[in-house]
């Protein structure tokens, strides 16, 4: 790897940062958003909800713990959140050229490369930080020296559609059948089920899984713009006039405010963490939360048999909601973690009984 190919980062306000290449050293656009995490980038690189984003890492050393390795006895690829990488581009401080670690296959730049990512290092993350949250997340284009490209806005795609399964996957032979509405399912919420007795039947994200029989109904994280998923948001919605259990998580949660008929609307910049606080409404118990979406529920909009589950503690947004009576819940933040804490991976539990004393109860 050449340490002093000169690549550029522009920004659509016309700002431009310069650094150097790392990566698959091409141009590429897409939106720039920052994700403040400390650890964790094999696992964010690979999570579909950044699918057409440019992600700049705040933290300022990125690499030194290399790329993992894929087992290729598990088909959910431990450390892996995904079959493959889904940003459009990386953003870092201080690439680190040396690695170790236990589980690493290769480098960062090489994982990258072979997977056509660009990245580029060596540039101020810290300003472009603070210009990304008082201006809002920007679109943005990664060119090397000589090399041009337009800008690109992944919102006005639909890249549910790009990141869901062609047809129905099952896993597991648990003792209760959940369907999965895969809008770009993280495979560690498919590992937090499948440890509950679970078969796991994932679906594409516009099927009609009222055909199936099921005990429980998950709808998954997913990225873009929720309103883009109207086949999904219909099923959601026939699902709402019954009473099986159903439990949404970060996308989830939008779509089913949008089944509902509540409204959503986009971040200034919005959540990408690991250390996001939120309130559970109603009480004083705070958990912190991993988090990565720019789309948010308004809580002003829900309707009268729904309420806020959870409030974040920064900003007073919607980080997730429950039917007054039936046992329906959804959160924005990610439960299953991966990587970041696991405080509120409960959750999982909860839905799992809800299911119980629904079987009991039919």
């Amino acid at each position: 790897m050449k340490k002093s190919i000169p690549v550029k980062l522009s920004l659509e306000d016309g700002t431009v940062y310069r650094g150097k290449s790392f990566g698959k050293l091409i141009t590429s656009a897409g939106e720039v958003v920052f994700n403040t995490a400390m650890t964790g980038y094999p696992e964010s690189l690979t999570d579909p909800s950044y699918r057409g984003q440019i992600l700049c890492l705040t933290y300022p050393l990125v690499g030194n713990y290399g790329a993992p390795r894929k087992d290729p006895d598990d088909e959910l690829h431990i450390f892996h959140e995904s079959s493959s990488i889904h940003i459009k581009g990386l953003i870092v401080s201080d690439y680190s050229f040396e690695y170790s670690h236990w589980s690493a296959a290769e480098s960062l730049h090489q994982w990258l490369e072979t997977n056509n990512i660009p990245g580029i290092y060596g540039i101020d993350t810290r300003a472009l930080t603070k210009r990304l949250r008082e201006k809002g997340s920007m679109l943005g284009k990664i060119e090397p020296s000589g090399a041009e490209t337009s800008f690109y806005d992944p919102n006005m795609d639909n890249l549910v559609r790009e990141v869901s399964i062609r047809k129905p996957l099952s896993y597991g032979k648990g003792k209760y059948r959940i369907v999965l509405v895969d809008c770009g399912v993280k495979y560690n919420i498919i590992r937090n089920l499948l440890k509950r007795d679970t078969t796991v039947i994932r679906v594409p994200w516009d099927y009609d899984f009222h055909t199936l029989e099921y005990d429980g109904l998950f709808i998954s994280n997913g990225p873009g713009d929720p309103k883009m998923c109207g086949e999904t948001i219909a099923n959601i919605a026939r699902s709402l006039e019954k009473d099986i259990p159903v439990f949404g998580i970060c996308l989830g949660n939008q779509l089913m405010g949008l089944a509902q008929g509540a409204d959503t609307y986009k971040l200034k910049y919005g959540h990408r963490s690991h250390n996001q606080p939120v309130l559970q409404a109603g009480t004083d118990k705070a958990y912190i939360t991993s988090q990565n979406h720019g789309f948010a529920v308004d809580n002003i909009s829900l309707g009268k048999d729904w309420e806020p589950l959870f409030i974040n503690i920064n900003d007073g947004t919607n980080e997730g909601m429950r039917h007054r009576e039936k046992p329906f819940f959804s959160t924005q933040f990610h439960p299953e973690a991966s990587g970041g804490p696991t405080d509120t991976d409960f959750l999982f539990d909860i839905f799992i009984d809800n299911i119980r004393k629904w079987r009991k109860e039919g």
